[in-house]
């Protein structure tokens, strides 16, 4: 049966790999972020500066939990005829899918994701649970306009092997659409079914050599005719608007890169610290990540996947009735646990993910959660809040005369914000502004817990930038 196409041999449980330093990168003098279709291009990130303008966003053009953060909609039409396709599978990089999904439907695109497994239930290379809206066997008769591969090992695998979606995007390559790969996708998954021949690519680093050595080009993004490529999930917010300026044009990029906080920040510091204390502990340190309906996917996954990369030991708590939870771009996340099932641990750490207006005040009206943040609060443990999640710490009375950040719209609320800094730490208080800084703050955790080294080292297996010391 074709439904059964992609079933594979039970994988081992998703490992995680470890990846030498990261290739430099050339700079991109006083780049606009501008794509020349016309021709074949490279854009290294690393130096590359965005250059955005101020925006007011349009609402939603999918229907999700309202969040603090608008969906930019090109035009009245665009949401109806930009059809994406994000297959997943087991060992998918978590990170790299849900950005990708995030941002293209912020853009007001109609994104499937589509389960290459038995099952609509996934488990990432990082052990965080996602649900596919379908099987990739309903999807062998559609046409997209786009289909993108999240990379992950053995996720990248488990899309190889999948005959139908081969079917599809080989399709999509000899029709002329766009297509495209990040991270391992473009090594392990589109070189064996011949979809690089004669196309300039990248990859992960650790993936590089098997590429073609003609055609490999060593940059963060690569754009060869219809195929897009990036390197990894450092590189996941660039790989999404790189394909969002391809589907909406340039100025839809520009307003997406603006809401996710991406414009250039050279002359700001990365994260402020005051009234330092140490945060090290005798054991593996472990961190309660509390999530609701309408709780923002990027965060979610970012923080959970960085910290894991570093061996802290994360918890998911759902502080609705079920363990599965509708993020505010329509992700379908599963938690570890009910918040109940969690409030009998002792955490060194509680982050609050953004929430969008919803998300933040189901967080906020969990009677459970409170009481937990309280009694972290009266131990002198740490917490954390990142984009509006501030503003519920604030209301539990839980900041004091604490300096922080947030997101813009909730920064007025707070008594002592921090103009500037995408991380502010002040003792055993660290905030965000949330969206594409959270990268910083997890790696800021890491740092605090273990030492500048095993951050900048899960840094480099992540593709991002990230100070020598």
């Amino acid at each position: 049966m074709e439904s059964l196409s992609c079933l594979v041999l039970k994988p081992s449980p998703p490992t995680r790999l470890f990846f030498p330093p990261r290739i430099p990168q050339m700079a991109l003098p006083g780049s606009t972020f501008v794509f020349p279709f016309s021709m074949d291009y490279q854009l290294p990130i690393t130096t590359a500066k965005l250059a955005l303008k101020p925006i007011r966003a349009s609402t939603s053009a999918v229907p999700t939990t309202p969040s603090t953060t608008s969906t930019v909609t090109s035009s009245p039409t665009a949401a109806s005829t930009k059809k994406v396709l994000v297959p997943i599978g087991f060992g998918t990089e978590e990170m790299e899918a849900v950005i990708l999904v995030d941002v293209l439907r912020r853009a007001g695109a109609e994104v499937t994701v589509a389960s290459v497994e038995p099952q609509l239930d996934v488990q990432a290379s990082g052990g965080t649970k996602l649900v596919a809206d379908t099987r990739i066997s309903t999807c062998s008769d559609r046409v997209f306009d786009l289909v993108a591969l999240p990379g992950g090992m053995p996720g990248s695998a488990q899309l190889r092997d999948c005959e139908i979606l081969k079917k599809i995007t080989s399709k999509q390559a000899e029709e002329k659409r766009l297509y495209g790969g990040i991270s391992t996708a473009p090594a392990v998954t589109l070189l064996p079914w011949g979809l690089l021949k004669r196309k300039r690519t990248t990859c992960h680093p650790a993936f590089f050599d098997r590429l073609p050595t003609f055609w490999a080009v060593k940059s963060n993004i690569q754009v060869s005719g219809e195929l897009t490529t990036s390197q990894g999930p450092g590189t996941s917010f660039l790989f999404a608007l790189a394909l969002v300026e391809q589907l909406f044009g340039e100025s839809v990029a520009r307003e997406i890169g603006e809401l996710l906080f991406m414009h250039s920040a050279d002359d700001k510091p990365r994260k402020e610290e005051f009234n330092k204390v140490d945060w090290a502990v005798s054991h593996t340190p472990r961190v309660l990540v509390p999530v609701a309906n309408g709780s923002e996917e990027i965060e979610i996954v970012t923080i959970v996947d960085i910290l894991r990369r570093a061996k802290v030991d994360v918890v998911v708590a759902s502080v609705e009735k079920s363990v599965k939870i509708l993020a505010s771009q329509g992700v379908k996340i599963i938690a570890d646990k009910l918040i109940g099932d969690a409030a009998g641990s002792i955490y060194d750490l509680i982050i609050l993910p953004q929430g969008g207006v919803a998300g933040t005040e189901r967080l906020q009206k969990s009677r459970i959660l409170k009481k937990l943040l309280k009694e972290q609060d009266a131990a002198g443990r740490i917490l954390g809040a990142v984009c509006s999640s501030p503003t519920v710490l604030h209301k539990h009375g839980l900041l004091k005369e604490n300096k922080v950040t947030a997101h813009p719209s909730a920064i007025t609320e707070l008594s002592n914000p921090v103009d500037g800094p995408k991380v502010v730490i002040d003792g055993k208080l660290i905030t965000s502004m949330g969206l594409a800084t959270v990268s910083d703050f997890a790696l800021a955790i890491v740092s605090k817990f273990f030492g500048h080294a095993r951050a900048r080292s899960v840094a480099e297996g992540l593709v991002f930038e990230y100070p020598r010391s």
